[in-house]
């Protein structure tokens, strides 16, 4: 009697070792593909960051004045040591600034324009195109100096 109950126990118990024995499904999160995607983005994002850069070469003036904050993009006017004018990094002539900047400025009036103007630039030159774009009613006009590298 003894036996026949051992018997029936052990087949109840093989069943249940064959559920045990099933491959369970995997719980843990591989993260090599995610690690090979964020090193293809830092790569692209390195190269890429140096082409965002005001592309005009100007020999900015130094002063000790804090960096002003921005959320807004502003438009770059540049004026370079023998006089040319450009906007954003496009030539223009002072003839044609205030039609061109018309045409890009997104906020109207109220665009943010920064005057980036060489060290070796006539003041007068650049004090005639902040008067042409204040003369048209820009109202956040600013100029754009070097950090001093003294202080």
């Amino acid at each position: 009697m003894g036996m026949g109950s051992l018997a029936g126990g052990s087949g109840g118990g093989g069943s249940r070792r064959r559920r045990r024995n099933r491959p369970r499904p995997m719980s843990e999160i591989n993260v090599t593909p995610f690690v090979d995607v964020m090193l293809v983005l830092l790569i692209i994002f390195m190269v890429a960051a140096p082409l965002l850069v005001v592309g005009v070469p100007i020999d900015l003036p130094e002063t000790s004045a804090n960096q002003l904050e921005s959320e807004e993009e502003p438009i770059a006017v540049s004026v370079t040591s023998d006089g040319r004018v450009f906007l954003q990094e496009t030539e223009v002539g002072l003839d044609q600034l205030l039609t061109t900047l018309e045409a890009i400025a997104t906020e109207g009036a109220e665009t943010r324009i920064f005057v980036r103007g060489d060290a070796a630039t006539d003041y007068g030159t650049i004090m005639r195109v902040m008067a042409q774009i204040s003369g048209a009613g820009y109202r956040r006009l600013g100029l754009v100096t070097a950090e001093d590298e003294g202080s």
